[in-house]
């Protein structure tokens, strides 16, 4: 097998690693906007959507940050964080809502749904991040492990 070939395999899995996550997130976002309701008008599934999204990738993140550099790693980064967390948010639906907004002349609205959401995702990859960051020291060894006697 010449190095060519093999590396023109070693490229079909990163794409399939995308395509499989991608595939499980956008089922996973259509779910969910089936089952939240929208206040009124104002569409609460896609925000609420982006904010899981935000928060699983701050999750994601952590998780492999602390692992470090590893091909585990780098496979992980393609199917969740690019394909599923990528395919499960939906950031071009939030710019068409804002749109609409803007289009039925609710610039306060838009506003403050274009804003809000970007924060609360934000908030939430930060929340993703310490929430990991906490687990991963309770884990065997981590610095909150509650296994380790009161002496040290």
């Amino acid at each position: 097998m010449s190095a060519n070939s093999h590396a023109a395999h070693v490229r079909w899995v990163p794409m399939a690693l995308v395509f499989v996550g991608g595939a499980a997130g956008v089922a996973g976002r259509e779910g969910l906007a089936l089952v939240i309701p929208n206040l009124g008008d104002i569409s609460v599934a896609i925000p609420v959507i982006n904010a899981v999204g935000a928060f699983l990738l701050g999750c994601l993140y952590e998780a492999i940050t602390r692992t470090g550099s590893t091909p585990t790693g780098g496979k992980l980064k393609l199917l969740l964080g690019t394909g599923f967390c990528g395919g499960f948010t939906t950031y071009s639906s939030l710019a068409t809502d804002t749109a609409l907004y803007l289009r039925d002349s609710l610039p306060w609205a838009a506003l403050i749904y274009a804003l809000g959401t970007v924060l609360a995702g934000a908030c939430s990859t930060w929340a993703g991040i310490a929430v990991a960051s906490r687990i991963s020291t309770r884990g065997p060894g981590g610095r909150n492990d509650s296994r380790r006697g009161a002496s040290s």
